[in-house]
Order: structure tokens, then C-alpha cells, then sequence
């Protein structure tokens, strides 16, 4: 069961190229960065006023032996004083920090969806969704709770150690050198300690997610286990790795044992010596008992200080280590594709198709031509059928057409112009495809329809659902055009997801169309209602088909048979059943004689 935490995050050291790489994150901020530069002043001023606060409370305890009513009175009515600015200045950094974090990471975000969704299907087809949506999630909240609270954290421990330790010197230097000596390694060495039990605490987990994908096995798969007889070795299974989970589990309980009893005895013990030494100190009347107040205070400070500025220290390194893998996604090259709606309308084209000595090999696989010297010509209006076995090259040619990829050699020409001449958006503006296996948004129906143009009237949405033979089983759902239609259009059968894309694809008015096996995966009602509203999708228009079904292609007005990456018949349908040993004609022969 894969398990992804945040804490799992990598770390990135520190360096100076990691560092300007970071720093680059400001520029996202606009016109928000002096927000940044205000919450480090009212930072400064939160450290200073918490440095304050055992001085003065050192100062209150020596009223004791001063006798002095009003002086505590005074000292007293400064220290509700410093607590209330120091809230006062924590409010506002906090404020401060949020609001420039949030307004700079919107920011980004946009600027790394945009550049996402920009980027040229080879980057696609070498990057997994999961680890892209992880850029998106887990690294920018790893920025954000940098920006947000452990930068900051880490600038006030930072204070509070300089700070901490030079007025530590001013009450007393004996104990400054003892507690330097002993507080701080005893801190750090707590803090390594911990993060090492932690560490162990989530292999125990890992184990016992392990134990649990058994579970989740054996109860998806309990019909083949009662079949097999098998529920003993399951039993065992099971048992073995329970017994890992236990072992682990113990030995951590020791680790953690050993934990609490040097916790007890360092930690208490280091801050039981260095009160000792202050004791004999103020016995030996070298200090007050209120400056041994505020030097135990001030101890506590540093202390903790220095046990926390580690943890913080990791979590900027995972920080960096995240804003670098941000920057890789915004240093990739995108497709010259606009970020907003074209103001322009696009441009038609004719629609007339060209491949002349086509070869193309996927960047992946670079030893193995998909398409060998591939040459056919679609004049406008024509319907063009592209057929052969799985793998010989059929919906590359779609993808191509469409400059998912760039080709090797040879020339696609639309309308006698190299299609490399076109702008990428009009290009694309003058083609559909309604592919095999449909894909729809979770969003309405509607708003699936008038995907195909955003800015379409509900006149012309009604009527391309009409014209794809949709509107039928859109009326019949309570919400009709509003109905939701599910994550990938879940809630629909096949066939109404098929309708709702050629809708889609009448609403875009291509000079263009691209049916990449439209029809293959759906019963016989549903291919008879869709095959009737792609007869009056493909009506004036260029139309490539890539079929499985020949059923569905005999009128086709010319047949490309493409096989091991090339052309090898080419023809009408009653030509190329005629031709001995053809290859149109073996596959038409399996086809129906299985039909």
C-alpha cells in the first residue's frame, strides 16, 4: 500500500545555487513583498521583547530582598506592558507572513499549472500524474508552511540563542561557560535522539501497512483463496508479518524507554547542575537570586532554542528541496500556446490533408520506427479510414496530425502548408477528435458540451446534443443539461459519454475531424445511435477514422491499411476485399466470420 507523507519529503543542502534558486520564489510575490520585510521587522521586535521578559522578572523576584512594594509594583505594570506588545507584534507578523505566503503561492501555483498544462505531450508521456500532482500538493505546502511559520521560527531561535546567551553573559560568565557546556549538546543530542525514534515509529507503520495490504489481498481475492484451498497459507502470511510488526514494535518500546530515561536524567540533570552552580553563586554572593531567576530563564530559552533550530533547519532543507523541484516543472519549454481566451476568432481552414514520407519514432523508444515513409492525401470532405493490427501505428498518426510529437522526416501538409507553419491554438482550434475511450469533467453536461467552445449560446448547445442524438437521454434526467455527470463521467454508459463528445466536437465545428475507434467498445443499440450522429458530424468536413469495427468504414471514401508502420493497401472497401491474400481482406474475413 503505497503511503506518501509529508515528512518522507526529500531535503536539499543548503547550498548557494540551492539558496538563489529559492530566493527566486519573491519574484512571485508582486506587489505583496514589502509584507515580508515589515513581519521580519515585527519579528525583531517579538524576539527583543521575549528577551526582555526574564530580565524583568529577575528584576521583580530582587524586589524580595529590596523590600519594595512600588518598584515591584512598577516592574510588574512593564511586564503586562511587554506581554501585551508582544502579542501585539506576534499578531501582526503572523498576519503579515500569511498574507504575503498566501498571495505569493497563488501565484506560483498558476504559474506552475499554467506551464503544466502548456507542456508538449512528450513531457506527459514521461511523467507520472501522481508525482506531478505531489509538486502541486505536497511541495508548495512545504514552501508554504516555510514561508508561512519556519523561516520566521527559525530567525526568532536564532535571536533568542544570540540574544539568550549574551545577556546570560551579562548576569554571569561561570555559568554562562557551564551552561554552554552542557545545556546546548544535551538539547541537541535530545533532538537527534527523538528524530531517531521517530524514524523507527514509522518503520512500525510501514510494517503494519504492509500487514494490512495482506488483508486488503486476500479479502479482494477470497474467492481464488477458498478456491485454491489456500486459507492456511494466508493464515501464515499474515502471522509472519504480524510477528515483524511485534519485534519492531518492542525493540522501538526500548528505544523509547531509553529515550525517557535519558530525557530524565541529562536534560533535568543539566538544568539541576547549572541552578546548583547559580546557588552557590548567590550563596557566595556573586549574584542575586532574581539574576539567578532570569539566568535559568534565559537558559531555558537557549536551550530549547537550540533543540528546536535543528527540526527547523531540516524542514527549510526540505523547503529548498521542494522549491527546487518547482522550478525544474516552471524551467520546462511549453508549447506556444496562450494562457487566456483568444480574442481573435480562429482562423478557418480548408481542411486538406497531406502526409508525404512520414517517419516517426516516440523519443522513448527511439531504436523501434513507428511509422515507416507513411504518404496518403485527404481532400477536403473526404472520410478517410485508417485500419491494420493493434500496435501498427494507426492513432499515431492522429497524434501527429494533431503535433502531440514531432515527426523525423518527410512533411504533413494542411492545405498545402507544412503544418510546423501553423500557430499551435488555430491549428488545434480546427480540429476534434472523439477518441475510443471518452473522457468527460466532472462538471454538468452542459458545461462538458460547451467545452468544445466556452463561449457557445444554450441555442447551440441544444442543438449540437440534438444532432449527436443526446438530447433524447439528456431530457430524461430530472436536471436534464445540469445534470452532473460524475469524476470521468462516471454516471454515464458508454454510449451517452460518446454522444456528449461528439456534441462537443459539432459545438467546435472542426474543418478537421478524428475518430480514433469511435465505436468499438460499445453494444449494438448504443454504436447504431452514435455511428448515426457521426454520419452527420463527419458532413462537410475532413475526416480521418481510425477503426477496429470495418463495419463502420465502408463508405469510406478511401481505406489506408497500415501494417508493421507503413502503407501496404490503399484502396475503397470493394477494391481491397478483392484483393488475394490482402491483408483488409483477412482481417474483414476474421471480423465477420466471428460476427
Amino acid at each position: 500500500m503505497a503511503r506518501f507523507v509529508e515528512n518522507d519529503l526529500p531535503k536539499s543542502k543548503i547550498t548557494k545555487s540551492s539558496l538563489s534558486k529559492a530566493i527566486l520564489i519573491f519574484k512571485y510575490a508582486g506587489s505583496h513583498k514589502w509584507k515580508f520585510y515589515v513581519g521580519l521587522l515585527f519579528l525583531l521586535f517579538t524576539g527583543a521583547t521575549a528577551l526582555a521578559f526574564p530580565k524583568l522578572m529577575g528584576m521583580l523576584i530582587d524586589c524580595v530582598k529590596n523590600n519594595s512594594y512600588d518598584q515591584a509594583n512598577n516592574i510588574a505594570l512593564i511586564l503586562v506592558v511587554i506581554l501585551f506588545l508582544q502579542s501585539i507584534f506576534s499578531f501582526f507578523r503572523l498576519y503579515l507572513f500569511v498574507n504575503f505566503t498566501e498571495h505569493t503561492l497563488a501565484n506560483l501555483r498558476l504559474s506552475l499549472y499554467s506551464n503544466l498544462v502548456k507542456l508538449p505531450m512528450l513531457f506527459f508521456s514521461h511523467k507520472r500524474v501522481g508525482e506531478l500532482n505531489s509538486r502541486i500538493s505536497a511541495d508548495i505546502t512545504q514552501i508554504q508552511d516555510t514561508l508561512t511559520s519556519t523561516i520566521a521560527e527559525f530567525l526568532r531561535q536564532f535571536i533568542l540563542i544570540i540574544g539568550g546567551v549574551i545577556l546570560l553573559a551579562t548576569q554571569s560568565i561561570k555559568l554562562t561557560l557551564l551552561m554552554l557546556s552542557v545545556v546546548p549538546l544535551v538539547a541537541v543530542a535530545a533532538v537527534i535522539f527523538g528524530r531517531f525514534i521517530r524514524k523507527y515509529s514509522k518503520k512500525v507503520q510501514d510494517q503494519v501497512a504492509e500487514s494490512q495490504v495482506i488483508v486488503e489481498e486476500t479479502m479482494q481475492g477470497i474467492s481464488i483463496v477458498k478456491a485454491f484451498a489456500n486459507e492456511w497459507y494466508e493464515i501464515a502470511r499474515y502471522d509472519g508479518k504480524i510477528k515483524e510488526v511485534v519485534k519492531l514494535a518492542i525493540k522501538g518500546g526500548k528505544y523509547r524507554g531509553y529515550f525517557a530515561s535519558f530525557i530524565i536524567f541529562c536534560l533535568f540533570g543539566a538544568i539541576v547542575a547549572v541552578v546548583w552552580f547559580g546557588v552557590r553563586l548567590s550563596i557566595s554572593g556573586e549574584m542575586s537570586v532574581g539574576q539567578l531567576i532570569s539566568f535559568v530563564l534565559y537558559s531555558t530559552f537557549v536551550g530549547a532554542s537550540f533543540g528546536g533550530i535543528a527540526e527547523l533547519y531540516a524542514q527549510i532543507q526540505k523547503a529548498i528541496g521542494a522549491t527546487e523541484r518547482v522550478f525544474e516543472l516552471l524551467d520546462e519549454t511549453p508549447e506556444k500556446i496562450n494562457s487566456t481566451q483568444n480574442s481573435h476568432p480562429v482562423q478557418k481552414i480548408k481542411g486538406e490533408v497531406s502526409f508525404k514520407n512520414v517517419a516517426f519514432s516516440y523519443p522513448s523508444r527511439k531504436e523501434m520506427q513507428v511509422l515507416k515513409e507513411v504518404s496518403f492525401e485527404a481532400k477536403f470532405g473526404q472520410k478517410i479510414a485508417i485500419v491494420g493490427p493493434s500496435g501498427a501505428g494507426k492513432s499515431t498518426i492522429a497524434s501527429l496530425l494533431l503535433r502531440f510529437y514531432d515527426i523525423e522526416s518527410g512533411e504533413i501538409l494542411i492545405d498545402g502548408k507544412n503544418i510546423y507553419d501553423y500557430d499551435l491554438e488555430n491549428l488545434r482550434g480546427n480540429m476534434s477528435i472523439v477518441p475510443q475511450d471518452v473522457i468527460l469533467f466532472g462538471g454538468t453536461i452542459k458545461e462538458n458540451i460547451a467545452y468544445g467552445k466556452p463561449d457557445a449560446t444554450n441555442e447551440e448547445i441544444i442543438l449540437a446534443a440534438k444532432q449527436a442524438n443526446a438530447l433524447l437521454f439528456i431530457e430524461s434526467f430530472p436536471e436534464k443539461f445540469e445534470t452532473m455527470v460524475g469524476e470521468r463521467g462516471i454516471k454515464l454508459s458508454g454510449g451517452q459519454r460518446q454522444r456528449i463528445a461528439i456534441a462537443r466536437a459539432l459545438l467546435k465545428n472542426p474543418s478537421i475531424l478524428i475518430l480514433d475507434e469511435a465505436t468499438s467498445s460499445l453494444d449494438s443499440e448504443s454504436e447504431k445511435l452514435v455511428q448515426e450522429a457521426l454520419e452527420i458530424l463527419m458532413e462537410g468536413r475532413t475526416s480521418i477514422i481510425i477503426a477496429h469495427r470495418l463495419s463502420t468504414i465502408r463508405s469510406a471514401d478511401q481505406i489506408l491499411v497500415i501494417d508493421n508502420g507503413r502503407v501496404a493497401e490503399t484502396g475503397k472497401h470493394q477494391d481491397l476485399i478483392i484483393l488475394e491474400n490482402g491483408i483488409y481482406k483477412n482481417l474483414s474475413n476474421l471480423q465477420f466470420t466471428h460476427s
